[in-house]
Formats: structure tokens, C-alpha cells, sequence
């Protein structure tokens, strides 16, 4: 019994971890014009794309004849002038999350507060909030969130408008979504030790009894 306890506790002690890692969503590869709800797998990890409202779609980043700075190829782009709130949900827990985004602000001389709340499962853990700096036209900034005990699913809100100055409407468009996983256990240490503990026990049930 005693090499057994030693074994099961060089199993325990020899559980690694698998490392947290960087997942990008760059929405390049997504299906241009199509509505969301949307699932995008990268590295093993699906995010769910969803909204409410009128919703927003997979458009290229020129759209509207420019590209707002850090956009590229394809983004989440608004169906209407209409609020809506860009809804994901991931198949494991995350650690942090960012994504670049631009309001529709035309020669503002402030810009629209922005907010993020994180959730796990249905509970909130977290929220944060991001006002892009200069403003101007379609300007655009990075909305980050790090919840350090994890998330799951997050809700991205247009929260308040510019406070002064120029034009501007309560939409948003959305690009590079950065994500960072929980480094989880890695199994294979313990299934090796489950082996050799039923293998230790199929060969003492095999032995003769002591005489």
C-alpha cells in the first residue's frame, strides 16, 4: 500500500499545466454579409457571435469608403443606426479579453463611452469601460477586460454618447478580438499513474498467498 501512495502522489504532484494561450479573431475568414448569430473556432476554441437589437453582420472594414485606424479585411459592422449590443459566449473560461472598436462620431470633440461586462455563465464578474482618445471621426480604441477567476460569455454596450460637440449615432463597428485562455490541468500525468496503480493491483490479485 505504501508504493501505491507514493505513486498516486507522484501522479498529483506531476499534473501539469496546460499554459494559458492568445487566441485572435480577426473575423478575415468569417462569411462576408452574413447576419450574426455567428461561431468562429481558432486554436480550439469557439466564440458565438450573437446580438440584440437590429444586430450587426460581417462587412469589410471600408464599408463606408474608409477604414477607421487599426481595422483591416473584415469586421462586425452595424445592421442599422439603431443601439444594439454585440453578445459572445466561449466554449472554456477566459482570463482577459480585448477588442478594437469605432463609434460613429462624425467631428466630435468627445467621444462615446464604450463597456464591456464579463460573465460566467450568468453571473457577472466583472465590467469596464473605454472612451476613445483623440476623437474625431469614427475614431477607434481598445476595449479590455481581465477577470483573473474567469469568464465565459461578455456583453459589448454602446454606454453613453459623446458629451460635446459634433454629430454622432449610437453604433459601433468591431475588429481584432483578443482573447486569453485559463491554463487548465493537464491530464496525461494522472492517466499514466492510474495505469501503473491498476497494474500494481492486477499483479498483487495474480500472486500466489504467501505461504
Amino acid at each position: 500500500m505504501k508504493t501505491i501512495a507514493l505513486c498516486v502522489a507522484a501522479g498529483l504532484l506531476g499534473v501539469a499545466r496546460v499554459p494559458a494561450q492568445t487566441i485572435s479573431y480577426d473575423f478575415d475568414t468569417a462569411p462576408v454579409h452574413g447576419s450574426l448569430p455567428l461561431s468562429l473556432t481558432v486554436d480550439g476554441v469557439s466564440a458565438l457571435f450573437s446580438s440584440t437589437g437590429q444586430g450587426f453582420s460581417i462587412q469589410p472594414a471600408n464599408t463606408m469608403g474608409f477604414t477607421p485606424s487599426g481595422f483591416s479585411g473584415n469586421c462586425i459592422y452595424p445592421n442599422s443606426v439603431f443601439a444594439a449590443d454585440l453578445r459572445i459566449s466561449f466554449s472554456q473560461s477566459l482570463s482577459a479579453l480585448s477588442v478594437l472598436y469605432a463609434p460613429q462620431e462624425l467631428a466630435c470633440d468627445s467621444s462615446a463611452t464604450m463597456r464591456v461586462t464579463a460573465f460566467m455563465d450568468n453571473t457577472q464578474v466583472g465590467t469596464a469601460t473605454m472612451v476613445a482618445d483623440p476623437p474625431g471621426t469614427w475614431p477607434s480604441a481598445t476595449l479590455a477586460i481581465n477577470v483573473p477567476d474567469g469568464f465565459n460569455n461578455v456583453t459589448i454596450h454602446y454606454d453613453s454618447p459623446p458629451p460635446t460637440g459634433g454629430d454622432w449615432g449610437p453604433i459601433f463597428m468591431a475588429d481584432n478580438l483578443l482573447v486569453t485562455t485559463i491554463p487548465e490541468p493537464g491530464w496525461l500525468p494522472m492517466l499514466s499513474v492510474v495505469a501503473s496503480l491498476a497494474l500494481i493491483l492486477r499483479r498483487r490479485a495474480a500472486a500466489p498467498p504467501f505461504s
